[in-house]
């Protein structure tokens, strides 16, 4: 057994999560078991059982020393699982929109301070196969980003916009002002667009996609070249964007207030 209280940080992390595989195993269990079980000394397994419960990871139970995974591991998995659910519910509808409009479709998430795709098709025009999976865009100058951005509370918008905006074309939206009346107009209309302002040339138009209890958990957007998707096809296109994202939301058991009321009356 090693007496050394000097890890690395890698170190630390693989024997903190060694721990959730041992209390997964095991059920409830001490620090003498699981300092036995990592081969490390028991202060240094109480040290990291402490920094998984601070995190709601693990909890202890009513005998004192007794651990057993916590209900943060819960809210972990729900995480996960909207992730795949909502790959697996858009993907039909996306498929069906990309043909509808003939433009790329994206699904996009919020990942701290920028939107990530976690999935694409790309429609019937396509010029290129750019493969956005997986790559973060900026918030403020893409069309998920702002749909994204419009429906964080009040603290957290705040926070993403304490920083000076990146520009990346010169239509790119910089101004915080400007920003935060255009984010109003995408709550209101239900739809966000960026004119050239990631890359010259390209347009896209992006809808919020709700969970059942209504919050914003991703964004649906169609994206092209800016001589096919035109400024003035744009509100065509947002209506056929906004009803597949509506679509989606209903398969994540989102009901919308006027459905609801119709629900009541009957």
């Amino acid at each position: 057994m090693s007496n050394s209280q000097t890890e690395s940080p890698v170190q630390s992390v693989d024997r903190a999560v060694t721990i959730l595989e041992i209390l997964a195993r095991r059920g409830e269990t001490g620090v003498t078991e699981i300092a036995a079980e990592l081969g490390v000394h028991k202060s240094t397994a109480f040290r990291l059982a402490a920094a998984l419960e601070m995190r709601g990871l693990v909890e202890q139970s009513g005998e004192r020393g007794k651990y057993r995974l916590g209900l943060g591991l819960i809210r972990l998995a729900g995480a996960a699982t909207v992730r795949m659910d909502l790959s697996q519910q858009s993907r039909p509808i996306c498929e069906r929109l990309a043909v509808e409009v003939a433009e790329t479709i994206n699904l996009a998430i919020l990942d701290g301070d920028a939107a990530v795709n976690i999935d694409q098709v790309f429609g019937p025009s396509a010029l290129t196969t750019h493969n956005w999976i997986g790559q973060r865009t900026a918030l403020h100058a893409t069309s998920s980003g702002k749909v994204l951005l419009a429906h964080l509370p009040g603290d957290l918008l705040t926070s993403r916009l304490a920083a000076p905006l990146e520009r990346f074309t010169p239509r790119t939206l910089t101004d915080c002002d400007a920003l935060v009346q255009q984010l109003e107009q995408v709550r209101t209309q239900g739809f966000a667009f960026c004119v050239e302002e990631l890359e010259p040339g390209l347009n896209a138009v992006a809808a919020p996609v709700l969970a059942q209890n209504g919050q914003v958990v991703a964004a649906i957007s169609a994206s092209g070249p800016s001589f096919r998707l035109t400024e003035d096809r744009i509100p065509q296109v947002a209506a056929a964007v906004r009803s597949a994202a509506e679509q989606v939301s209903a398969r994540l058991g989102y009901l919308r207030p006027d459905a609801q009321e119709s629900v009541t009356r009957r």
